[in-house]
C-alpha cells in the first residue's frame, strides 16, 4: 500500500509532523510483524509531502481559477505536479493541518485549490483518506479543522477512514492534538489506532 500524508503546517518540525511520524512508526512496525502473513514489507511505502514547500515552486500561489477546466498553468513543471502525480498513485492519503481560526491552514487551503484538475481528471474517486488536526487549546477547533479535511476529501469523491479499529473502538472523526502533540497521550493513542485500521482495509 502506497500512502501520502500531505502536510498543511508552515512548522516543518511542528505538531502535525510529529502525529504523522507517529502513524508512520506504527504503521511500519505493524508490517514488520506481519511480514510473514499477507502483507510483505515491499507492498508498504509511506512519503510525507510538505505542502508549503511544493506551493513554493508554483508559478503563482493562490489558485486563481485562471481557467475552466483547469489547465494547470501555475504549477505545470513544479512540485506541485509532482505532488499531484504521488497523489494519483497512492492508495491512501493522510490529510494534516493545524487550526487556524476553526478551521485548515490558508497554506493547505490554497494547495488543495489548485487539485481543481485532479478533480477533473476524476483521478481522487475512490481513494481512501484520513484526517489529522493539531491545535493548541482543548476544544480549540480541532474537530471544525477535520470536518473542513473531510469536506475537502468528500468533493473529490475520496473515502474517508476514521480513527476506529476492531481492536480497539470505534473511533472519532480522526485524529486531534492539542496543546504540545508529544505530551497528548491521547492523540499519540489514536494515532496509532488510525495506523491499525489503515493495515487492516
Amino acid at each position: 500500500m502506497k500512502i501520502l500524508a500531505l502536510n498543511g503546517s508552515p512548522n516543518k518540525n511542528g505538531n502535525i509532523e510529529f502525529l504523522i511520524d507517529v502513524i508512520e512508526k506504527e504503521l511500519t512496525q505493524n508490517v514488520i510483524a506481519r511480514a510473514e502473513g499477507s502483507w510483505q514489507s515491499s507492498d508498504f511505502e509511506f512519503e510525507k509531502v510538505n505542502v508549503l514547500e511544493a506551493l513554493h515552486t508554483a508559478k503563482w500561489f493562490p489558485c486563481t481559477a485562471c481557467s475552466n477546466p483547469c489547465s494547470g498553468a501555475c504549477f505545470k513543471g513544479t512540485e506541485v505536479e509532482k505532488v499531484f502525480s504521488k497523489m494519483k498513485e497512492a492508495e491512501f492519503l493522510i490529510l494534516a493541518s493545524p487550526v487556524y481560526f476553526g478551521t485548515v491552514s490558508g497554506i493547505l487551503k490554497c494547495f488543495w485549490d489548485k487539485t481543481r484538475s485532479l478533480r477533473s481528471e476524476k483521478a481522487l474517486i475512490g481513494k481512501k483518506c484520513a484526517a489529522v488536526a493539531s491545535g493548541h487549546s482543548k476544544f480549540g477547533g480541532q474537530e471544525t479543522t477535520i470536518r473542513a479535511l473531510h469536506d475537502m476529501a468528500l468533493i473529490q469523491g475520496m473515502e474517508i477512514i476514521a480513527d476506529g479499529a476492531m481492536e480497539f473502538d470505534a473511533g472519532h472523526h480522526g485524529v486531534a492534538s492539542s496543546g504540545n502533540a508529544q505530551e497528548d497521550e491521547f492523540a499519540i493513542h489514536r494515532c496509532k489506532v488510525l495506523a491499525s485500521r489503515i493495515m487492516n482495509i
